[in-house]
């Protein structure tokens, strides 16, 4: 199965803003900056979560909001998970996703426009 990558733009409260290359992650709900990242664009912790890894592994991690921009699909306020040490590769979540109106086609592995629904 291969790896799907999107080049995106976050920026913070201040206006600051970070190009990013983020790995689509249709496992991962929230998106991750790495910490380099979020502290560049003057990201500050909003509250702690509590996350499972896919080895069942709990760790905690502060998260906070960003805008969020990928230049061929839109741009969108998103919840982000603020990485620590080690938390080196930015992941672009499927919450994140959602409020883009976005999903991942597993079987060519793109993004495509989800279909709404108003009902």
């Amino acid at each position: 199965m291969g790896m799907t990558y999107i080049d995106g733009v976050v920026r913070g409260p201040d206006g600051k803003e970070e190009t990013v290359r983020f790995l689509v992650d249709s496992g991962a709900g929230y998106s991750l900056l790495p910490q380099p990242v979020w502290t560049a664009i003057g990201l500050e912790p909003i509250r702690e979560q509590l996350f499972s890894l896919a080895d069942g592994t709990q760790i905690t991690r502060n998260v906070s909001e960003c805008y969020l921009m990928l230049p061929e699909c839109g741009a969108s306020h998103a919840t982000v998970v603020l990485g620590e040490v080690g938390d080196d590769q930015p992941l672009l979540g499927v919450i994140t996703l959602e409020n883009l109106g976005l999903v991942l086609n597993p079987f060519n592995r793109t993004l495509q426009p989800m279909r709404m629904m108003l009902s």
